[in-house]
This record gives C-alpha cells, structure tokens and sequence, in this order.
C-alpha cells in the first residue's frame, strides 16, 4: 500500500495537553540530576570494536537500540542487540526517578514529546547516537539455523553505534542488494523468526498506521502502511524480550508483560469473518498464518484484520517472585515475552533489564528494582492509557479539521467493521475511506468488507467527532 498524505490546515493540539492533563517541564531538581548525569561514563567491558548501527524513525534522536547481526561460525545466526543504559544514569530515590514515575512513558503528539526522561539525557547522554562511545545493556543471543535460542548472554558495555539509520533508506538499501554489513542479514533472520512466530501461533497485524505530521504551514495526516524491514526489526526486539523472559522465568523473579491466548470462540468468529471476506483459511492453518497472507491494503483484508484485532486484548504486565506466575505467555507473540529494549521511552524496561542483568550474572538482583516489579503494573497501566487517548485525540483531531468543510459530501469507503446486534443503539460500525485517510463510525446495515458510498453528517472539531451514513 502506497503512502497516502493529505493536508490539513492549522490544528491546535494543546487543547490535548489540558484536557489530559499531560506533564510539562521536569522539576529543577530532575534536571539537575540529568545534568550531571550526562557527564559521566557508566563502566563497562569495551566493545567498541562491534562496528553497531540504529534503525529508526529519520527524526528520531531518543535512540534506544544499536544491533549488529553476523553469522556464527558453528551454523545459526549472532545477534548483538545493544540497549541504552538507563539505569546508570537514574539514581534510585533521587528526584529523576521519582518523576519517571510520574510520567511512565514517553507521549508523542504532533506537535512535540512528553519524554519520559529530560532531553539531556534521552536525546543526549544516554541515546544511542553515532559516532560517539554510549553505555549500554549488551545482549548476545545466539541462534541456530531454525532461529531458536542457542546462548544468551547478558552485561553492561561500552559501545559506539557506526551510523543513524532510517526504515526507509534501509528498505530503498535492502531491495537494491546493498544493505549495510551490520543489518545485511536482517531481511533472512527477521523472515525466519516470522515464520517461528506464525508456527507458535503468533499475531502480528500489520495494519497501516494513521500519523499526524507537520507540513509546510500546517499538517498533514498520513496513512502509512508499514515496510517490511520495519517487520524484520521488530522481530530482533521480539527475539530480545523472549530471551528476557527465558532468564526471568528461570530465575523465579521478573516483570512480563503478558496477554491471554484467543478464547476458542473468538477464533471461532474469526474463521466465519474469514469465510464471509473470502479470506482463505486453509485445513491445520493458525490464525498467525492466515493473518500474515492477508493483504492489508485492501477492504476485505483491512475488515479481516481489523477483526483479528479483536483477539489481541487483555494485555498486562504481570511480576512475580518466586514461582512463576498463573499466566506467562502473551498471546500476541505466542511465547512468554518481557518489556525489556526501550528504557529510555519506557519505564519499566529500567527495571526489568536490572532483574535480567543481575540473574544472568548469579548476582543479588538490587533491592530497589525488585522492589518496583510490584508497582509497575498500575503505573504503566495508567500511561499506557494515557499515551491511547493523546494518540486518538490527536488524529481524532486532525480528522474532525480536515473534513470539517465537507459535510454532506459522499465518499467512496471500505467497511472494515460492524456493530455486533443487540446493542443499544442505531446499527453502524467503522468505515476506512480511501482519500483522505480517514476511519470513523458510519451509521446503517453496513456489509462488512465491502465498499460503499459513506455521507459525511459530523465533522466537529470541538468535539473532535467525525460521523458517516450509509448513502446507497
């Protein structure tokens, strides 16, 4: 699916930052901590020779992971995922820590971050930027030639990332055959563990995102389907956050972030979506599977994923000390799974990255960060609710804006959702229009995958409410 970009006029989001009353600046007593963090150098075996690079967002400078993939010579893969070294710079108790706390993580509007940490420190001292020498968590996993775990070894280093790189002059890099050394393995190890995931019935979506964007004197609200080097990397992440599990779990003490498998009967409803879509289903295929052929760029594909999106709830992170918890496996990864490679975005990555250094050590895990497992649950609960509702409002927003001159107008839509019946209220459901980029309620008997004309009634940005009928 090509990128698709609309204009927008002027938008105001810090309606956005009263409204939920999101953090401002950092106390005087968290930057001075910052600040004098940033002047120091964390110890740490020297591995500056591994010649890491990042892959992010072009404007991203809060750079949490550095990676490096090579072939071992015994057959298999290596990883070296490289993770900023928060901990080093955020002392336990002191008034930097406290205000993490408060914020839990990093909020992104169009308009500016709410970081979880001062920039100093998140875009400066402790980010993984190139050419400079960072601390960091080091993670060596070793895998074989099926991509399962063969070695994994943990501890705090010094390294030097070679360049800043973008997903998309990777991707531009990667089909041209010319991908950099550092990430030359990455479109075969990111397609192998794709497949593993499917096989352990794993669900990954690839939905396009909606993104609100500056441009020029205004904005610009983006549909961006995801590249598949993007996919590729996030299984490195995945693969890190299994093996934190791994150690976690073996230990008797850690922080997993945790999801229920799909109830038989959801997956039940799926299949019947899939039948109604046309979406093939072939006999022994996992909902991994099928998902991952489905193409997402089209309205029968986009209502069959949207629906699948439905299986993925009930998301947790979940302590434990001692023996291990009732529930250890996260449904969307298909395996115990752990928050552990963005510390500098995420607040209880910190944490569990200590957990995982001290066990792979055989050392004591330190008091303060056992201490917090039992906390983390309602803080990040509690920003995770508050990172959604700055993410809806802000396109919310920005869709109310956009289409607020043209109520009354007809639009070609695809219905990628449909009110269950029974409810107490009109029917309708959710429609995707192809231009501008657009998802919201649309009233009537909606036929769920196919295209219809949708008329625009609302396009209120003061209550940032956008709402369609059925007009065939």
């Amino acid at each position: 699916m090509p990128i698709k970009r609309v204009w927008a006029p002027q938008i105001d989001f810090s309606v956005l930052r009263r409204e939920l009353r999101l953090p401002g600046e950092f106390p005087a007593e968290a930057i001075a901590e910052a600040e004098a963090a940033a002047g120091r150098m964390p110890p740490g075996a020297d591995r500056t020779d591994v010649p890491f690079v990042t892959i992010d967002p072009a404007s991203s400078r809060d750079l949490d992971q550095a990676m490096h993939l090579e072939r071992r010579s015994a057959g298999g893969y290596r990883v070296r995922y490289a993770i900023a070294d928060v901990a080093s710079f955020v002392r336990p108790e002191g008034p930097l820590e406290a205000e993490t706390w408060v914020r839990g993580q990093t909020i992104y509007l169009p308009d500016g971050r709410i970081p979880l940490h001062p920039e100093v420190l998140s875009e400066g001292a402790v980010s993984l930027l190139p050419e400079v020498e960072r601390a960091a968590v080091l993670w060596t996993i070793d895998l074989d030639a099926d991509g399962g775990f063969a070695g994994i070894a943990l501890e705090r280093a010094r390294v030097r990332s070679r360049a800043k790189l973008d997903y998309e002059g990777v991707q531009r890099q990667v089909d041209a055959g010319n991908a950099p050394e550092p990430l030359a393995l990455l479109p075969e190890l990111g397609a192998l563990l794709a497949r593993r995931a499917a096989d352990r019935g794993a669900v990954n979506l690839p939905l396009p995102e909606q993104e609100v964007e500056r441009e020029r004197d205004g904005w610009q609200l983006v549909l961006r389907a995801p590249l598949a080097v993007e996919e590729h990397n996030a299984q490195i992440s995945l693969l890190t956050g299994m093996a934190a599990a791994e150690v976690m779990l073996r230990g008797g003490v850690g922080l997993l972030r945790t999801m229920p498998a799909a109830k038989p009967e959801a997956v039940a409803k799926l299949r019947a979506a899939a039948g109604s879509l046309g979406v093939p289903w072939p006999d022994g295929a996992s909902v991994g599977a099928v998902v991952a052929a489905v193409d997402p760029g089209t309205p029968r594909g986009a209502a069959f994923l949207d629906q699948a999106a439905e299986l993925l709830r009930g998301a947790a992170y979940t302590p434990f000390d001692g023996p291990p918890p009732a529930e250890t496996g996260h449904g969307g990864v298909g395996a115990p799974y752990a928050h552990v490679t963005a510390p500098l975005r995420r607040l209880a990555d910190r944490y569990a990255t200590e957990v995982c250094l001290a066990l792979v050590a055989g050392g004591d895990v330190p008091a303060w960060a056992r201490a917090a497992l039992p906390r983390l649950p309602k803080a990040m609960g509690d920003s995770d609710r508050l990172s959604g509702a700055a993410a809806r409002g802000a396109i919310d927003l920005a869709e109310a804006v956009l289409l607020s001159g043209r109520v009354g107008e007809t639009f070609e839509a695809g219905v990628v959702d449909r009110d269950d019946p029974g409810r107490n209220r009109p029917p309708g459901g959710t429609v995707a229009l192809d231009e501008p980029a657009v998802r919201a309620r649309c009233l009537g008997d909606l036929p769920l995958g196919e295209r219809i004309r949708a008329r625009l009634t609302v396009a209120d940005p003061a209550t940032r409410k956008v709402e369609f009928e059925h007009a065939d």
